[in-house]
C-alpha cells in the first residue's frame, strides 16, 4: 500500500514537470547534469537495465577546442522490453536501444530528456500495443523520476 502511494505520488509529481515537445519528454532536474546522469546510471543499472554507453559530450566538444554547456547522453536497454515492442512494429528497432540526454540549458537549469513512447509508436505505426506502450511509459517516468528528484 506504501509503495502504491509513493508511484501514485510520483506519477503526479512527473506530471506536472514533465513537457512534452516534438516526442521528446523533458523533465527538470534538482541536481547538475553529472549528479543526475549518475543517479539515473545507478538506477538502470540496478533495475536490470544495460547501460550500453555514457556520452560526455561536453568533453567531446572540448577535445575539438569547442565549449558546449554540460550535456551527457545514456543509451540503455534490456531485451525483455525492446523485443515486445519490436515485435509490434519492427521498424522502433531503430530508436533503440532507449536514450535518455542530460542537459544544461541556457538559464543553468538541467533536464532529463528522453523519447517519449507513444510518439515513437505514433512514429512506426505501431496500433495494438498499448499494453507495452505503457510498460515503457512507466518504467521510463520512473528512471527519470529517481534521477531528477531530491
Amino acid at each position: 500500500m506504501r509503495h502504491l502511494l509513493f508511484t501514485l505520488i510520483g506519477i503526479i509529481i512527473f506530471a506536472s514537470l514533465a513537457c512534452a515537445d516534438n516526442g521528446i519528454v523533458s523533465i527538470k532536474s534538482s541536481h547538475d547534469v553529472k549528479i543526475t546522469a549518475d543517479r539515473l546510471e545507478n538506477n538502470l543499472k540496478a533495475k536490470g537495465m544495460t547501460v550500453f554507453i555514457r556520452i560526455n559530450h561536453t568533453k567531446g566538444a572540448q577535445k575539438v577546442g569547442k565549449t558546449l554547456r554540460p550535456t551527457e547522453v545514456i543509451i540503455f536497454g534490456n531485451p525483455k522490453v525492446g523485443t515486445p515492442l519490436m515485435q509490434c512494429g519492427q521498424s522502433v528497432a531503430i530508436d533503440l536501444p532507449q536514450k535518455a540526454l542530460i542537459w544544461e540549458d541556457e538559464a543553468g537549469q538541467v533536464w532529463l530528456s528522453y523519447n517519449d513512447p507513444k510518439y515513437l509508436a505514433k512514429r512506426h505505426g505501431i496500433k495494438d500495443c498499448v499494453d507495452v506502450i505503457k510498460k515503457i511509459e512507466t518504467a521510463l517516468g520512473n528512471f527519470a523520476n529517481a534521477a531528477t528528484m531530491p
